[in-house]
């Protein structure tokens, strides 16, 4: 099957969809809460995904634009999230290690890590400047995808662009199988979610092998998560070896957070392996030869 006769789902209508749905979000509350800031970001993600496969629209530099201002909305909200992120992960490692955390609830930087903000009716000064910032990209960014023309993007165009996307994270994986750093695994993980996000506009080609490509994948973007997680709150905790200063039940919990991470990496192998070993490429998944 060639790919002027395959047809897979429009763009524009998802696209706006996720703009709107994060506007509507943003609007529920003075102050977003955590729910509200999880699914904006997602769909920030969604939405930087959708353009990068698109590509340029037009010479007016509408995809580098609008890819810049939502890139911006997730970074105003990231250390929004981070903070409940790194509690909820904190509180977690206390209901399986008690006794350990005993020892470690000295630590000032753990403490105020696991300290429950308070409940505010009102965003304080930084946070109601980043909202205002985040409703006028999400308006201005909603409007330029709304009068721009997507139907005469190439459906021969898109498969290109999911494959490049598809060679990405398969490079990258072998990157890191075989030389595993943080950054590499996290560069990993957004490289993932790309494609996984974009996989769900070729759902109509090859359900079956697709659905079962989204499945893999989203179980590898959810450890490689849980393991960027980690690796994240080492870095809050300041955690650094070898150093004298280190109280010794700081190291002991952080080798059991270094296991954790070998275990969400053990599984995140596993998955890619069967995605992204050589000789496998996305026209197994689509089931057809685009050339």
């Amino acid at each position: 099957m060639g790919s002027e006769n395959i047809r897979i789902r429009e763009i524009k209508p998802v696209l706006s969809d996720y703009i709107s749905k994060s506007r509507e979000l943003l609007k529920i509350s003075a102050v977003p809460d955590e729910d509200a800031i999880h699914d904006i970001r997602v769909l920030m993600k969604k939405s930087r995904a959708v353009l990068k496969l698109a590509g340029p629209m037009n010479s007016s530099g509408l995809q580098d634009r609008d890819l810049i201002s939502l890139k911006r909305v997730g970074q105003i909200m990231c250390h929004w999230r981070d903070k409940s992120v790194h509690r909820k992960t904190l509180r977690g490692l206390r209901k399986d290690y008690p006794a350990l955390f005993s020892k470690v609830g000295s630590d000032e930087k753990i403490a105020v890590l696991m300290r429950k903000p308070e409940v505010i009716a009102e965003p304080d000064k930084e946070m109601a400047s980043g909202l205002i910032e985040i409703d006028d990209l999400l308006n201005k960014t909603f409007f330029r995808i709304r009068f721009n023309d997507m139907r005469k993007i190439e459906t021969a165009y898109l498969l290109e662009n999911l494959e490049l996307s598809f060679e990405k994270v398969r490079n990258i994986y072998l990157e890191c199988r075989n030389h595993p750093r943080p950054e590499k695994i996290h560069k990993f993980r957004k490289l993932s979610k790309d494609l996984l996000y974009q996989m769900y506009f070729f759902r109509p080609v090859n359900r079956t092998e697709i659905k079962q490509l989204e499945k893999r994948l989203e179980r590898m973007t959810l450890n490689l998560g849980k393991y960027n997680d980690l690796q994240q709150l080492l870095a809050e905790l300041e955690y650094k070896w070898p150093d004298e200063k280190i109280l010794p039940a700081l190291i002991e919990l952080a080798i059991i957070i270094k296991g954790l991470q070998d275990q969400y990496l053990i599984k995140v192998w596993k998955d890619a392996y069967l995605c992204f070993t050589p000789g496998r490429d996305m026209q197994n998944f689509l089931g057809f030869n685009q050339h």
